[in-house]
């Protein structure tokens, strides 16, 4: 499916919606700006609508098993939405600046177009929504696991604010219409990226000098537990938080780094742990309770007993969800599905093994005695990380945080100096 003009059209469209796609950019480009207060007050109305329960049986046919707004509504509201305008652009984000005789304006880049990534629900309509927010034209290429949730957000807001359909195009175009990509990036002025190394090389290949690349790439995150201030109670947050992302989030904790050098004290933790993590598989939703996190897990294992790749591991399986020890401090992907890896790190090889792994790094959770915590939490900033959070916190959202170390908007606009 397709949307554009405000509306939602069949794939068999698509060839005419692109033929006619670059003057229908100029022609909404030429007229008067988006303006941001259009915006919010169609996301926030919208956000009301879904927070009364208007459209229930429609979030029940799109929405993952399990997943609930309950973590989106937060980001359809009118204060949320101005407070993050405040803090990524200022206080009077697209005011004039003067200089002397020049003026400096804040201006939206052009057009964007979004790649967006499948791991999140809604990740398209959020990642289109700071593009309409700074005033752009959003195209948006949708993941293969949509199934037609961001088409569904689009109408709703369009038809909620019908002056933003000129500023919101979706395609659900699978990777391998190549020659249709590529029409899509000589159109854009920037183009938002969420996937991995191969999906944005594959655009790095595809964009026009001059376009801008932002990379919102696959990061990596963990656990550091150095101490605690509450173990029963911070155990059994992070295993939650690993089996309510099943690891799949950025932000997800994949491994459990242990500060010391003690493989026994690693094998302890493993087997203390694993009961919090079984408890917390048992409480988790869907009718499925865990079979996929069994599959993963020993699907794993497999391949690596048949690469050879074991040596010193040991294997903790569990009910829908397994621990596992592997002798090496390098931070890596786990299987997931709450299959978590734990690993012996002590603090003064921390800088070391995480810096190898710079430009991937994103979110640490901090599990230390409280007199620890600002020496752990510099240490790991200066590391890298650009999000240090309490044990089960790791994915939460909050209004003004940023991304991957960056505030967006300010990468959505531009600065023209004029001359009076």
């Amino acid at each position: 499916m397709i949307f554009a003009n405000g509306k939602l059209l069949p794939d068999s469209e698509r060839k005419k919606v692109l033929t006619g796609l670059e003057k229908a950019i100029n022609a909404t480009r030429m007229g008067p700006p988006l303006e941001s207060e259009t915006v919010i007050a169609a996301v926030d109305a919208l956000g009301r609508r879904l927070a009364g329960g208007e459209f229930d049986a429609l979030l029940a046919r799109y929405l993952p098993a399990g997943a609930t707004l309950a973590e989106l509504l937060p980001m359809l509201r009118r204060e949320t939405l101005e407070q993050k305008l405040r803090t990524e652009l200022g206080g009077a984000p697209f005011a004039a600046q003067t200089h002397g005789r020049t003026a400096a304006r804040v201006l939206p880049l052009g057009t964007l177009l979004h790649v967006a990534a499948g791991n999140m629900p809604g990740l398209p309509v959020y990642s289109a929504l700071e593009g309409l927010l700074t005033g752009n034209v959003n195209l948006v290429k949708l993941p293969h696991g949509d199934k037609g949730l961001s088409l569904a957000a689009f109408s709703l807001l369009v038809e909620q604010e019908p002056r933003l359909a000129p500023y919101l195009c979706a395609f659900d175009l699978p990777s391998k219409e190549v020659v249709d990509i590529k029409l899509l990036a000589s159109l854009a002025d920037g183009i938002v990226t969420w996937g991995g190394d191969s999906a944005i090389q594959s655009l790095r290949a595809m964009a026009p000098a001059g376009c801008k690349l932002m990379e919102w790439g696959h990061r990596l995150g963990f656990a550091y537990v150095a101490g605690y201030e509450d173990v029963e109670g911070e155990l059994s947050a992070l295993a939650r938080h690993i089996i309510g992302t099943n690891q799949r989030l950025c932000s997800s904790c994949q491994v459990i780094f242990l500060d010391s050098d003690n493989r026994e004290e690693a094998l302890s933790f493993c087997r203390i742990f694993l009961p919090y993590l079984e408890k917390a598989a048992e409480e988790r939703p869907g009718p499925w309770a865990g079979a996929g996190a069994s599959l993963s897990g020993h699907t794993a294992l497999l391949e690596r007993i048949v690469e050879g790749r074991t040596e010193g591991e040991v294997h903790f399986p569990g009910r829908g969800c397994s621990v596992t020890f592997r002798p090496h401090g390098e931070l890596e992907l786990s299987p997931m599905e709450g299959n978590v890896l734990v690993k012996l790190l002590p603090r003064r090889d921390l800088m070391g093994a995480l810096r190898r792994q710079k430009g991937r790094l994103q979110t640490a959770g901090l599990l230390c005695a409280p007199e620890d915590r600002e020496e752990l939490t510099g240490l790991l900033a200066r590391a890298g990380l650009t999000r240090i959070t309490r044990a089960g916190s790791m994915s939460d959202t909050f209004p003004g945080e940023g991304h991957d170390g960056e505030y967006p908007l300010r990468r959505y606009v531009r600065i023209v100096d004029v001359e009076g």
